[in-house]
């Protein structure tokens, strides 16, 4: 009797050359940034680190399924295919699923209740919050409407554009510590969130009595903070690019 034919196997060296493939093909999509219409050769064989002629052919191939175009002038762009990825990706998006765990992990790191707002006009929406342990905290509601000061609020309105100090300090910093603004005995210290083409979407904050969160102790807390922000950044925007700085605001 005939056995069944098995299927070839695949030269042990074939997965990764199309590890090596699919890597490369990534780094030169990732090489282009918000601000770049087009990039010529030169420049993305520069960015990625690779020969010209290996960027040159990895290019032709995502042509081919218009991830990329080449222009006239020979300068390569993003094509149609990398637009409907990127709307996709915001489709199936869920702010919520993204920056609740990162509140949580706030929340746990600090032992202080953790909150993100968005800006509504002339207010501030607590869109998600998370309780810190203490029993004694600053107490929001989720959907709560607040007014632009505190923290968080000072933060919304600096990366909106407003002019004069704090808001020029705060651009320059990326955070903001508030000290009984809003509420005589509440501090709280908030930094932004952006989202596609690094445009603001919002401010993550911590909150708590001011016995307990001094300004010294709130100044412990925000290396912790702008990471978080960058975090919930990069994941909103769809951007890994290590070098964009997110507080870094952009009329």
């Amino acid at each position: 009797m005939k056995r069944n034919a098995q299927p070839a196997q695949a030269p042990a060296g074939a997965d990764k050359d199309t590890i090596i493939a699919v890597t490369r093909a990534l780094q030169i999509l990732e090489a282009f940034s918000a601000d770049d219409a087009s990039l010529t050769l030169s420049e993305l064989s520069r960015r990625v680190g690779m020969g010209k002629s290996t960027v040159l052919r990895t290019a032709r191939t995502l042509a081919q399924s218009e991830y990329l175009v080449q222009r006239e002038d020979g300068q390569w762009r993003l094509g149609a295919a990398a637009g409907w990825l990127g709307a996709r990706y915001q489709a199936a998006f869920r702010v919520n699923e993204t920056v609740e765990p990162v509140l949580r992990r706030i929340s746990y790191e600090t032992r202080e209740s953790a909150a993100f707002y968005v800006r509504e006009g002339d207010t501030r929406a607590c869109l998600v919050r998370v309780e810190g342990p203490g029993a004694v905290r600053h107490h929001v509601r989720v959907g709560e409407r607040l007014p632009l000061t505190g923290a968080p609020g000072r933060v919304l309105r600096a990366f909106a554009g407003e002019s004069g100090e704090p808001y020029e300090a705060i651009r320059k910093d990326g955070y903001f510590i508030s000290m009984g603004e809003r509420e005589p005995e509440v501090s709280s210290l908030a930094v932004p969130v952006f989202g596609i083409n690094w445009t603001l979407t919002g401010a993550l904050c911590i909150s708590g009595p001011i016995s307990r969160l001094t300004r010294d102790k709130l100044a412990e807390y925000v290396e912790l903070m702008l990471a978080a922000g960058k975090e919930v950044s990069y994941a909103i925007s769809g951007s890994r690019d290590p070098s964009v700085r997110l507080t870094t605001w952009h009329p």
